[in-house]
């Protein structure tokens, strides 16, 4: 395995045993972070919104696979197992993720899943009609961008500044 498999995998190593410290310090300084509902974090907001996720998914549970070395990076898949807060539905979110990597920390990472899919089963009926649409991503963006903003005004110790 080489220097970019092992951060990765120690990266959800951490994620899997809710080591919100080890996974924080995965990333540099100058980390960005972006997928289907939270876009284009910078590194605060990055380590707050996983520190957020793993305190608030008590029955969270990830699996990861096919981590891969690039020359500059890594690609990984992972699945989320875990109920959705806002509804009490169960989800599972398949996962496509890539890393670019410089000085042994990760720069820049983007997972990649299908919102629909995930739409209609956090949401139920209201994902099955209109998670196709931008109008629900966007207000599903909305609301995360809003809790995570809430939760970042709260001292929380968790978030490695």
């Amino acid at each position: 395995m080489n220097a970019n498999q092992e951060l990765i995998t120690k990266f959800y190593t951490a994620f899997q045993n809710k080591d919100i410290a080890g996974m924080q310090d995965c990333y540099s300084d100058q980390a960005t972070f972006s997928d289907p509902v939270f876009t284009n974090l910078n590194a605060t907001a990055l380590r707050a919104m996983w520190a957020m996720l793993i305190q608030s998914g008590k029955d969270m549970r990830i699996e990861f696979s096919e981590v891969k070395a690039t020359e500059n990076g890594a690609t990984a898949h992972w699945d989320a197992y875990y109920t959705f807060s806002a509804t009490g539905r169960k989800v599972l979110n398949q996962i496509d993720a890539q890393f670019v990597i410089e000085n042994g920390k990760i720069i820049r990472h983007r997972d990649q899943f299908d919102f629909y899919k995930w739409s209609k089963q956090s949401l139920g009926l209201t994902g099955m009609l209109l998670g196709w649409t931008s109008f629900l991503r966007n207000k599903v963006r909305k609301q995360a961008s809003a809790k995570l903003a809430a939760y970042r005004s709260r001292k929380n110790p968790e978030i490695n500044l």
